[in-house]
């Protein structure tokens, strides 16, 4: 039966939106997602794709594209999250380290202090002997305080009295700029140790 001319011009325009939509949807004449490879054999032009374009490697929506970002995503979250740790250990560091120089500085300024002949050049003595050990801790003596009292209340350097010495150091946070000023710090150390004094000196 012969067509109208009308009928004729829907058909071919039916045809052209057809085609162009399977153009712009990347599908093979069947409605299927257009491949690189038994469909371009067949028909290059046949899912609508231009084959350079898709060995392209500068094409974002390429593999290429998807694994350049993903690097760079991951280098920056692993960044991220890296810093905050790592700080995190060195503060941890600073604390552990401050612990032990308040130990080692309280005993040693306890043992000194036993040995001298009056209280004054004891705490003298003592007072050096904790800012010694805490610079060999890397801790100035800024940060630390002495404290030194006898147990019985009366002479300290009378024999058998028992004198203990208290040292308390501040750690600042690491790498904060002006942190004196602004009083930022890691935490509040504090360490005591006891001797007793010789009879004999």
């Amino acid at each position: 039966m012969p067509r109208s001319p009308a009928d004729r011009e829907r058909r071919h325009l039916t045809s052209s939106v057809a085609g162009r939509l399977r153009e712009a949807l990347c599908l093979d004449g069947r409605g299927r997602p257009g491949t690189l490879g038994a469909h371009r054999a067949r028909d290059p032009e046949s899912a609508g794709c231009d084959p350079d374009r898709a060995r392209d490697p500068e094409n974002t929506g390429g593999d290429g594209g998807q694994r350049g970002s993903a690097v760079v995503e991951f280098t920056f979250l692993g960044l991220l999250l890296m810093v905050p740790v790592v700080y995190f250990i060195i503060t941890v560091g600073q604390i552990q380290g401050g612990s032990f120089a308040v130990v080692g500085a309280a005993d040693q300024a306890a043992k000194v202090f036993v040995t001298q002949p009056d209280a004054s050049s004891g705490r003298a003595a003592a007072e050096q002997a904790t800012m010694v050990t805490l610079a060999d801790y890397g801790h100035p003596a800024g940060n630390a305080s002495v404290e030194i009292r006898c147990e019985s209340g009366g002479d300290c350097m009378a024999a058998g009295s028992a004198v203990t010495v208290t040292v308390r150091l501040t750690v600042p946070l690491p790498f904060v700029p002006f942190g004196e000023a602004l009083r930022l710090n890691a935490g509040q150390l504090s360490a005591s140790a006891t001797q007793v004094v010789g009879r004999f000196r």
